[in-house]
């Protein structure tokens, strides 16, 4: 390609984002544009790209979109789905696998494994307000010894399907277990290594008081994707939903410190990293989404 044509080409290209934390491309997760997504998934993943995204992570179908479709969509727009959030609690995980491949996803998350069918919304009704509703019971050893068998089984699925699966958390995992450790380490040291890895949500695991340097260190090798996330200041909480639950925050605006974070993320694997927010968004989740490129491009 001549100079000149290089030059045009980059005049049409969205901003890139290369030089960023840990040298990788700034991905964000859809949940967090979910309802401009749903509503205009090809205009959404478009403005996305303008803001200087090159990647995303699927939170789920679309209403208005096959897989199909969304990766046509992914491809107009100039965006990469390397890693795809799916509902692995599902009997039947091989059409979700399936999905996962045609969005071009090698990863297979799984945001949950407990089960939160009661926070589906009624019929024609409002979502429910998780801030009213009562905290989660504790999971307890037993229970999350359950969850890491049930990992290293849709581990071993997804392998077979051609998939790396990765579990996500948020911080009810860092409930205490009787020896004093938090529920997440045993959920790492009792899943195989090779079926199974792990996607840090860095706010969560801040909020829950825990640092996700500490985690790098601690188990190397285990971590291959970061969530980019931040609350407003306050005590650790372990509870989701309940009154306790944190309440999200532009990046930059909460008191996650991503400087060690990010330092550390360089040695330790890391392969994607993902903007996420949590509600309430001060403006719009578009603007929110602007707003959190802007802080991470800080880190170029």
């Amino acid at each position: 390609m001549s100079a000149g044509a290089a030059a045009a080409g980059a005049a049409v290209m969205p901003r890139m984002s290369w030089a960023s934390p840990m040298g990788l491309p700034i991905g964000i997760q859809l949940y967090t544009v979910g309802k401009p997504l749903e509503d205009d998934p090809a205009g959404t993943l478009k403005q996305l790209a303008a803001i200087g995204y090159r990647e995303v992570e699927s939170a789920g179908p679309l209403k208005k979109a096959t897989a199909k479709e969304l990766r046509a969509m992914l491809d107009d727009a100039g965006l990469k789905c390397p890693s795809a959030h799916l509902r692995l609690t599902e009997p039947e995980l091989g059409p979700l696998f399936d999905e996962a491949k045609t969005l071009g996803a090698t990863y297979a998350v799984s945001s949950v494994l407990r089960s939160f069918d009661f926070l589906k919304p009624k019929p024609g009704g409002p979502p429910p307000d998780m801030a009213h509703l009562p905290p989660l019971p504790p999971m307890g050893l037993d229970g999350f010894k359950k969850t890491a068998e049930q990992m290293n089984e849709v581990g071993r699925k997804a392998k077979a399907a051609g998939l790396q699966y990765a579990y996500h958390n948020h911080n009810f995992e860092f409930e205490k277990m009787p020896d004093g450790s938090p529920g997440y380490d045993v959920l790492v040291k009792e899943s195989d290594p090779e079926l199974v890895k792990f996607e840090i949500d860095c706010g969560w695991m801040v909020i829950a008081g825990y640092d996700p340097v500490a985690y790098f260190t601690k188990y190397p090798g285990r971590f291959r994707m970061l969530h980019i996330k931040d609350f407003t200041a306050r005590k650790p909480t372990t509870d989701l939903i309940g009154p306790d639950r944190p309440s999200g925050r532009d990046l930059g605006k909460g008191f996650v410190d991503y400087r060690p974070i990010f330092a550390a993320g360089k040695t330790a694997g890391i392969e994607h990293i993902f903007v996420e927010q949590e509600m309430p968004f001060p403006v719009s989740r578009m603007e929110s989404a602007k707003v959190d490129f802007a802080y991470l491009e800080k880190f170029s």
